[in-house]
């Protein structure tokens, strides 16, 4: 006798003419497939669509910056003559900078009353200071006006499609306080890496602030008022990472999906046409 290969078939057919149609069974199908089409549809989605997920962990990223920190500030005075307008850099390692010219610019406002000043320069990852003052001018002057408003202060490179607080004094307006107050803004950088799908990292610093508004005397009478941002290093570093699910894990879902619905639309279909046929026979019996 011959092999039958037939025999490891597990899907065995059953002639139409042995199958009958309900309008139930219809209907039960047509909502069945609407159901599986729409969790396709999300599943693909969700396949389609990059997720970025993020962690926290102790380590310095960023470890071939040499120490340093890109910072880039832009800020506008619009009471403080341009000549006047300076940027001063000081840390715990002993860097004291006054009068820093290298990547920066000055804008004149306000017909030369006031002025904008733009810099990039960097900063070493120690905790310390730089402040915009006139401590550079030739000659000082008497009643120096320092209300400002803040236009950007960043660190690190630019992250488009993340939202955090990579820019959280953008905007700050202090043109209504006081004109001979000093403001001391106190940054927390946090170090922050971004992880594209091709493994390509990009170095960024978020920061928290807070801020204090004070005029400020010494034995020999007011202090000469400035703007200061004083900052400190977090020891957690963020880490943004774009993933995309798995081909593998996408088709065992779908499988699922598609498996699991038939099923259950069978087993309710199997339910109501038991129910149906008894709830015939007890009529036919009532009318015998």
């Amino acid at each position: 006798m011959p092999f039958d290969f037939r025999r490891f078939d597990i899907y065995r057919k059953v002639p139409k003419d042995l199958t009958q149609p309900t309008y139930t069974g219809a209907i039960i199908s047509i909502c069945c497939c609407l159901f599986i089409l729409f969790l396709f549809l999300s599943e693909l989605t969700g396949f389609i669509t990059t997720e970025v997920v993020n962690e926290l962990y102790v380590d310095d990223p960023d470890k071939d910056s040499g120490g340093k920190i890109d910072v880039s500030l832009n800020i506008s005075l619009p009471n403080l003559h341009c000549e006047l307008v300076g940027l001063d850099i000081q840390d715990e390692m002993g860097r004291h900078e006054v009068g820093h010219i290298d990547n920066s610019m000055k804008i004149p406002l306000n017909n030369g009353a006031g002025c904008r000043f733009e810099g990039q320069f960097s900063i070493n990852k120690v905790p310390g200071n730089f402040h915009v003052s006139t401590h550079s001018a030739t000659a000082q002057p008497q009643n120096p006006d320092m209300t400002h408003v803040i236009h950007k202060l960043s660190f690190g490179d630019t992250l488009q499609n993340i939202h955090g607080a990579f820019n959280a004094l953008g905007g700050a307006d202090r043109l209504t306080s006081n004109p001979l107050a000093s403001h001391d803004y106190i940054l927390k950088i946090v170090p922050t890496v971004y992880e594209d799908k091709s493994g390509k990292q990009r170095y960024s610093y978020q920061y928290t602030v807070a801020n204090k508004e004070y005029v400020a005397y010494s034995h020999t009478g007011r202090i000469i008022p400035a703007i200061w941002f004083r900052y400190d290093l977090s020891p957690i570093t963020v880490k943004y990472t774009e993933r995309r699910q798995p081909l593998y894990r996408f088709i065992t879902t779908i499988c699922a999906i598609i498996g699991g619905t038939f099923t259950v639309a069978g087993i309710l279909d199997s339910c109501i046409f038991t129910a149906s046929e008894a709830w015939k026979k007890i009529q036919l019996g009532k009318m015998h």
